[in-house]
């Protein structure tokens, strides 16, 4: 099935603002528009936006609770007490949970940590492994992106004499407010006013992080600590605006030259030998980070960030490279599956498919798949005697936590928010389900919000094009959520030759204009997405592209990356 036709919305400019801002600041006029369209509309702004530093990071004392929270692990460190730091199994967590255990050490402290298994204990703090590690000696528990709602296990805890600190990014419960915690850290519950509420669960344990090394007399020491911080935001898909941009920035300068082993390790199993951007962190750094989780046990994570050799590291970054590759496969074999059947089902307004066995681990990634090639909110479930489990994602608008209220009745569990979702629901329920959301979606959904929309930064003309404009364009990284890599549009082309296919699904295109310019470009899995396209030698065409330098064999040129295209015979 042909992938959906996309809208283009192409943003228009203030040329003689940008031509003013670019006089002062020294950058071409498409850098400077590009920076206005994002806010950063004088030269003020747009330098504190191009030269983050340091000093852009808030006070972490502005945090609720983190004054008592310091207070209470330093009193832990200076008594002896056995601290438990408890992560999630994301990204944001073991990287948050190495981070929080790093700075630990450099007090002094003695800790120990755990990472649920996704499988066998599930999200959050649980009663029985709290039991295990207060008969090890632990009295006091921080926790790491998770907590913020497990209020009968902290109702326990606090009844059995253990203090638990919770470091979080979620949302509280609106009802319940804060479970019973010792001191709840989270810039995002009722009543803390800290300037930036777009945090990753590692960006609140850094914060505490800087905290009890000032407080320790040694906050020069908590920039050695970003490099984590930044991995852990990046993966985590935070939006990269705010203090957020700074961590990263920061974070990502000099990765190449860590002294973390682990980290070393999992670069060179990664493939990243050269500057690393928020890119190689995206698609190579954390989805082998994230892999654990999904595929095993994320303690592995923590265990190849304290790595004490290389050799060591190297074998752990090895096994966590094996199982991204085997999440790769399943991911790609279930999403098959779960996409042949989405089309067997016909035109449903939203997409409810399942199987028996699919692997929990990657039926997340497999909706997000599905949901951006047929552009449906879709839920992918996988069944087990009797029991399913389900990951949605959600497209456009469409606030899909509301369309699961609307059937609340037939979840054992359901939550999440607008965009993505889980659920766990008796088997045989599926069939209602998928008939009662699809009529939600129906009775909610228009035929124009399935209409998927790219969204293009300016039209760029081919003699704006060259490897000095994307070296410019890269001052405006990192990009991601918040700060997407510019897509620009060009028009006026027309294909040299047909395209090459490469390794069976990408296409690469050779381009040139009417006066002579030639490009490159390359369309990632072009082969599925330009079906029912005529992509032949002489076809004109206008492309939809993000710019980038390619490197190989120590020659750089220009490279188009094709975002979307229109023929124009």
């Amino acid at each position: 099935m042909p992938p959906v036709e996309k809208r283009w919305n192409i943003q228009k400019h203030d040329r003689t603002a940008a031509a003013l801002l670019a006089e002062e600041t020294g950058l071409r006029p498409l850098t400077a528009a590009l920076l206005i369209a994002r806010g950063h509309d004088t030269q003020e702004k747009a330098e504190r936006f191009l030269q983050p530093a340091f000093d852009q990071l808030h006070d972490p004392s502005l945090l609720r609770d983190v004054d008592r929270a310091v207070k209470r692990i330093m009193h832990a460190v200076e008594q002896g007490e056995k601290i438990l730091v408890w992560g999630d199994y994301d990204v944001d967590g073991t990287t948050g949970t190495a981070l929080l255990r790093g700075v630990l050490r450099v007090l002094g402290a003695e800790s120990e940590f755990h990472i649920p298994d996704r499988f066998a204990e599930g999200y959050g703090i649980n009663i029985p492994m709290l039991e295990a590690a207060k008969q090890r000696g632990c009295g006091l528990v921080i926790t790491v992106d998770c907590g913020i709602r497990g209020f009968e296990s902290l109702a326990w805890a606090k009844e059995n004499g253990m203090d638990v600190i919770i470091t979080d990014h979620h949302l509280a419960d609106e009802q319940q407010g804060n479970p019973p915690a010792f001191a709840v850290i989270n810039p995002n519950q009722p009543g803390c006013d800290y300037p930036d509420k777009a945090l990753a669960g590692v960006g609140v344990a850094f914060k505490l992080a800087q905290a009890l090394l000032r407080e320790a007399g040694r906050e020069d020491a908590a920039q050695a600590f970003l490099k984590i911080a930044a991995i852990g935001t990046v993966a985590d898909l935070m939006d990269l605006g705010g203090e957020n941009r700074a961590i990263v920035s920061l974070g990502l300068r000099d990765l190449t030259a860590t002294r973390n082993l682990g980290l070393k390790a999992l670069m060179e199993a990664a493939d990243c030998r050269s500057d690393m951007t928020s890119f190689h962190i995206g698609f190579r750094i954390g989805p082998r980070i994230n892999a654990a989780g999904r595929m095993d046990n994320a303690c592995q994570v923590v265990e190849l960030l304290e790595a004490e050799s290389f050799e060591q590291a190297r074998k752990i970054a090895s096994a966590l490279d094996s199982r991204n590759r085997e999440r790769q496969r399943i991911q790609q074999e279930i999403t098959e599956l779960a996409l042949r059947e989405a089309v067997e089902n016909g035109a449903a307004k939203f997409v409810v498919v399942s199987g028996e066995g699919w692997h929990r681990g990657v039926i997340g990634l497999a909706a997000s798949r599905i949901a951006d090639r047929l552009y449906r909110p879709t839920i992918v479930l996988s069944t087990d005697n009797g029991v399913a489990h389900g990951s949605g994602r959600s497209v456009g608008n469409y606030h899909l936590l509301n369309a699961l209220e609307s059937c609340a009745d037939l979840f054992d569990q359901f939550g999440g928010h607008a965009a993505a979702a889980g659920m766990k629901l008796p088997s045989d329920r599926i069939p209602e389900l998928s008939r009662r959301l699809d009529e939600h979606a129906e009775n909610t959904l228009t035929d124009d919000d399935l209409v998927p929309e790219i969204q293009i930064d300016a039209a760029v003309s081919t003699a704006t094009l060259s490897l000095e404009m994307v070296n410019e364009l890269a001052l405006l990284e990192p990009f991601g959520i918040g700060n997407p890599k510019p897509v620009f549009a060009t028009s006026g082309l027309f294909l040299r030759y047909e395209p090459t296919v490469l390794k069976e699904k990408h296409l690469k295109l050779y381009l040139a204009d009417s006066e002579g310019r030639r490009f490159e470009a390359v369309w990632w899995d072009g082969v599925e997405r330009s079906m029912r396209r005529t992509l032949a030698q002489g076809s004109g065409i206008e492309l939809a592209y993000t710019a980038s330098e390619n490197v190989w064999q120590g020659n750089s040129r220009l490279q188009l990356v094709v975002e979307d295209l229109r023929e124009h015979n």
